[in-house]
């Protein structure tokens, strides 16, 4: 049986969200992001234009788009909406994997002898722009590489089918840059090469690009020749990680079992930054020197930050430690994860704090999680 595997990508989520609560944005150069010192999270077609990109400082934005709108933005808000349109999604579909707070991937092989899979994955995109107002596009293929490359060909509001015997003629001319793994120093060393199309790349001899990019060159040229056999991994809330940490010593001083969660939180959220996760549940844990345990949870808004899921922990285990007794064991666990890519509360953050994460995670990377922290995680 042929796979049929669709794409779909909300389009600028954010800006979209946005847009539902004023009309008055529509059309309009809008940017989602911090103040001056901020980076975009986000940004409208119109924006784009002129050369604005996500990442990009606040204020370069600005200088080659004047006449941007800049919102702040509420990740509460666009969680709240990415849970509705998982909602209307998954009603309809036998296989679906959240890829990120925006993305989804859709297993419908087989549902052809039924319905049409091209129809039905449109009656599914028409579904959640009916439900949620939100714009969607998607791209339906024989595997996840080719149904997201057409995605992105696609959009705005795109609406793309690339069968099997087209899947080749579709990627061939397309730059390199659309392989979902080439990175800038990828594609800047294949540039060099003079290897700038999909078609250049996929007749390169797979030894050669092993040689170039270590293991993952016959991956690339895999891709490149529109071959992908990844699944579609079943979405589900109840991912998780967790850590828990038990005391030599049974304790009742605050500031150290504070201490004590400022370290977990920092570890745990290394992983989802390493493993390209996002939370939207936390759940903190206590257990007492006569072994009764309690726990609270909260929603939150999608993300991987430090600082930000340390202020909800602090604030759970406020409210859990509610006797004056000794505790013997905390714990805190992450939950809702989605997949995506690193993602920090940028409306918030400043580039210098954006930098300090990404500056600290490589360290980690290269000498261990406990190379670096945060002074409040040491225990004295």
């Amino acid at each position: 049986m042929e796979r049929a595997i669709a794409h779909m990508d909300l389009d600028t989520f954010f800006v979209s969200c946005e847009r539902l609560k004023n009309s008055v944005l529509e059309k309009q150069p809008v940017i989602i992001g911090g103040g001056d010192r901020g980076v975009v999270a986000s940004c409208s077609y119109e924006t784009r234009e002129f050369g604005v990109r996500s990442a990009m400082p606040i204020k370069m934005a600005l200088r080659l788009c004047p006449e941007a709108k800049v919102i702040k933005g509420d990740m509460e808000y666009y969680s709240n909406m990415s849970h509705l349109v998982t909602e209307v999604i998954q009603e309809k579909v036998p296989v679906l994997e959240k890829a990120s707070i925006d993305e989804f991937y859709l297993d419908l092989s087989g549902m052809d002898k039924f319905f049409g899979c091209y129809q039905w994955t449109n009656d599914i995109a028409d579904s959640v722009m009916k439900n949620t107002g939100l714009p969607i596009s998607f791209a339906l293929s024989t595997n996840k590489t080719v149904s997201k490359i057409g995605t992105g060909e696609s959009k705005p509001i795109g609406k793309l089918e690339v069968k099997a015997m087209d899947v080749q003629p579709f990627l061939n001319p397309l730059s390199i840059k659309k392989i979902p793994m080439v990175g800038l120093e990828t594609f800047q060393l294949f540039s060099r090469l003079g290897v700038k199309t999909i078609k250049t790349l996929s007749e390169m001899p797979v030894d050669v690009l092993q040689e170039l990019v270590g293991k993952n060159g016959t991956m690339l040229w895999k891709k490149a020749n529109g071959i992908d056999e990844t699944p579609v991994v079943p979405y589900s809330e109840r991912k998780s990680i967790s850590t828990e940490n038990t005391f030599s010593q049974d304790t009742i001083d605050i500031q150290n079992i504070r201490s004590v969660l400022s370290g977990i939180v920092e570890k745990l959220c290394y992983q989802l930054r390493h493993e390209k996760w996002l939370t939207s549940t936390v759940s903190v844990k206590i257990r007492y020197s006569n072994f009764d345990t309690e726990t609270k949870q909260c929603r939150i808004p999608y993300t991987s930050a430090d600082h930000t899921l340390l202020r909800y922990v602090l604030e759970l285990f406020t409210k859990v430690y509610t006797r004056r007794m000794r505790i013997r064991l905390v714990g805190v666990r992450f939950t809702g994860l989605v997949h995506g890519l690193h993602q920090m509360d940028l409306f918030e953050d400043t580039e210098e704090l954006i930098s300090l994460y990404q500056t600290m995670d490589h360290l980690k990377d290269r000498f261990g999680p406990s190379s670096v922290g945060r002074a409040s995680g040491l225990i004295l």
